[in-house]
């Protein structure tokens, strides 16, 4: 009988918190898993990667974490990869997409989606001045972002410089800070849905009763029980989840579907939200996209085991270019 081996899988990571559920998911389809922790280390461009499909699982965010390093090394790390024509998930187009709120914007605009007015600046002189030209409340966010870093609400652009002169501020990456319109939701949520290979996943609300930062994984939002009777857990650590109805035939999924389709954007978690009269605007674009477990096992979708699957899918393209080992 034919025994198609997967080939090995290799994932570039940062965060070990976040690996667990993929390398148990993946593991699960039948690979090998290898793990390469990217902060500092060396290329030599004459040398060979290993063999097999490589998952960059590489967060915006990994300088909070002090790893200082960890985003210009992959960039190289992913371009000898490539490079060397390795197949990875999430390449490098997807990882600069991913680094930038600005190119976000600019691609959802490219794509015909709409997105809430954006405008990157550097330098107090240049932060005022933009946000003098907005109308209304703003928010500001680091354009190298992740789990909500940087986000706060300004009503005019006095609060914004009476933040700007506030000892512990943090301007991110490169100096490099997001204004953007501040949408007013009658409810205090966002969205969020789950495209993998080409195909909607799941979706769920995330609640911004409490604030912005808003990483689903499970390490960031360990379970406690429920104030009820029967100790059942709820979802996240402040109830912060809940399921979506949105599906796979509303008209904007099937604008992200595209859109990562043709950006090469094989992972993504991509969040709007909705303003009172029904309009939906898109800000942010997720490669390194994590799941709620618990949120999953309530739905009946496994995030991870859905990417597993995906790169068995990818694993299969592979192994059609090559013989089968046949099995005893």
């Amino acid at each position: 009988m034919i025994d198609p081996v997967p080939a090995p899988t290799n994932i570039l990571y940062e965060n070990p918190a976040w690996i667990p559920p993929l390398q148990e998911a993946l593991r699960t389809e039948g690979f090998q898993v290898r793990l390469l922790h990217v902060n500092e280390g060396s290329i030599d461009p004459a040398t060979l990667p290993p063999n097999g499909i490589w998952i960059n699982r590489i967060s915006p965010s990994s300088h909070t974490r002090g790893h200082a390093h960890t985003v210009e090394l992959a960039r190289q790390f992913l371009y000898w990869l490539e490079s060397h024509g390795r197949r990875v998930i999430n390449g490098l187009p997807a990882f600069e997409l991913e680094m930038s709120k600005l190119r976000q914007d600019l691609v959802l605009r490219r794509h015909g989606i709409r997105t809430p007015r954006t405008v990157l600046a550097v330098g107090r002189k240049h932060l005022l001045e933009a946000a003098a030209a907005f109308d209304g409340p703003f928010i500001t966010k680091h354009d190298q972002g992740g789990k909500g870093l940087g986000i706060h609400l300004f009503h005019n652009p006095g609060e914004l410089e009476a933040h700007l002169d506030a000892a512990d501020l943090d301007t991110g990456p490169g100096a490099r800070m997001i204004l953007q319109q501040y949408i007013d939701a009658p409810e205090a949520f966002i969205t969020r849905g789950e495209i993998v290979g080409g195909r909607f996943v799941l979706a769920m609300r995330s609640s911004t009763a409490e604030g912005f930062e808003l990483c689903p994984s499970d390490v960031c939002n360990p379970m406690l029980p429920s104030p009820g009777t029967n100790g059942s857990p709820r979802i996240g650590a402040t109830g912060l989840f809940s399921p979506s109805p949105l599906t796979a035939a509303d008209p904007l999924v099937q604008q992200y579907i595209h859109l990562c389709n043709v950006e090469g954007i094989e992972i993504a978690g991509i969040e709007f939200v909705e303003d009172a009269r029904g309009n939906r605007y898109t800000y942010d674009i997720n490669g390194t996209t994590n799941y709620n477990q618990s949120l999953g096992a309530q739905i009946g979708v496994d995030g991870m085991r859905e990417v597993a699957r995906y790169v068995r899918r990818v694993a299969g393209v592979a192994l059609s270019r090559r013989p089968a080992r046949i099995a005893c």
